[in-house]
């Protein structure tokens, strides 16, 4: 440890994300991005923003995009949160809504992997709860805690790495079971196959749901990602965005979100083309005898009873074609394999083939 370091520095576990590689061309479905540009109108609007108005700075409370996404839901401005990326929103409620002393926090043993970084960061006490044989969320299980013992309970619909969804009659379920519990709901994916819960936070103020323009809507470099609440909670939030930087949302983002929400055609468009090649990839890779999970996300799960995935993996790396495999206990024998256009879909499946018949 360096001297000058705060203490707690050197006992952080930082997340690591998926590999962004600087040489050579290759295809790139370990970082769960949208295959498909950014929709027209957004670059348009990129690009007038840029125009005369970068030496001033951004509107601080993101006004206009709110309204234009709490039009978009149904739901009012005031239960809008905008972040730098969804991952700063959520770091945000770790910090103002997660974190009381007597209590723990409560997620899946598989789940997104920046949740125990957050919880480390911000000194949080953590309980995790196994999901079940078949990688599912069992609601129940969530459903008996002690309210007394637990603040909070996170996890994303569909849920990371799993690829697997819960119903919103069970999102449902949990937040009537445990009213004094903060519920809060990741939909990243929830785009691809899910039924997102905010259309519930009008009737639970125990429910928090956070969602990214990085996926669905093609915006991964563009950091902007949201979080969704009564206005209480909503308000909690803010006040930490605002004694940690005020200006998170730069002209370009404010921009280029509102125009993506606009674009609703060009959403639906691509998104449906990545569903339709998530079901095509699922089918192929079964035939060649992987075990795939259901997935309502915009990747799969999927694991060959035959071959390790870590040499899987790398046999890929080789071929030019980059997935993702995890270290982690239950996760060893499973790789993560992102939705990619269609001819970088059968590059895979045939650099599979070739693997597996030699």
């Amino acid at each position: 440890m360096n001297k000058f370091w705060s203490p707690f520095v050197d006992s952080l576990e930082p997340y690591v994300p998926g590999e962004q590689p600087r040489e050579g061309e290759f295809i790139k479905l370990n970082s769960n991005e949208s295959p498909f540009s950014a929709a027209p109108a957004v670059i348009e609007a990129i690009k007038a923003a840029a125009d005369g108005a970068l030496q001033l700075y951004p509107e601080a409370e993101s006004s206009e995009l709110r309204g234009v996404v709490a039009d978009y839901y149904g739901i009012k401005p005031e239960q809008v949160f905008v972040g730098n990326g969804s991952d700063e929103a959520l770091g945000h409620a770790f910090n103002a809504l997660f974190k009381h002393d007597s209590k723990k926090l409560v997620y899946p043993d598989l789940s997104y992997s920046f949740y125990p970084v957050y919880a480390g960061l911000y000194g949080i006490e953590v309980e995790t709860i196994p999901v079940t044989e078949d990688f599912r969320i069992n609601i129940d299980d969530y459903c008996a805690l002690d309210s007394t013992e637990i603040s909070s309970i996170i996890f994303p619909n569909p849920n990371a790495p799993t690829s697997v969804a819960l119903t919103l009659d069970e999102i449902e379920r949990l937040l009537k079971a445990q009213p004094d519990i903060l519920v809060a709901i990741d939909e990243a994916y929830v785009d691809f196959g899910a039924d997102t819960a905010i259309k519930l936070i009008q009737d639970y103020p125990n429910l928090l749901v956070f969602q990214t323009l990085s996926k669905s809507r093609s915006l991964a470099g563009l950091r902007v990602g949201f979080a969704f609440g009564q206005a209480e909670l909503i308000q909690a939030l803010v006040c930490v965005k605002n004694s940690f930087n005020s200006y998170p949302i730069d002209r370009l983002a404010q921009a280029g979100a509102i125009a993506a929400f606009k674009a609703e055609d060009y959403f639906q468009e691509t998104r449906q083309k990545i569903i339709q090649s998530r079901e095509k990839l699922t089918n192929d890779l079964t035939a060649l005898g992987f075990e795939v999970l259901p997935s309502a996300a915009n990747f799969v799960f999927a694991t060959h009873p035959e071959h390790q995935a870590e040499d899987i993996a790398l046999a890929l790396r080789q071929r030019k074609i980059l997935v993702r495999h995890f270290k982690i206990a239950r996760c060893t024998p499973y790789l993560r394999i992102t939705i990619g256009l269609e001819e970088e879909c059968e590059a895979l499946v045939k650099a599979l083939k070739d693997y597996l018949s030699a």
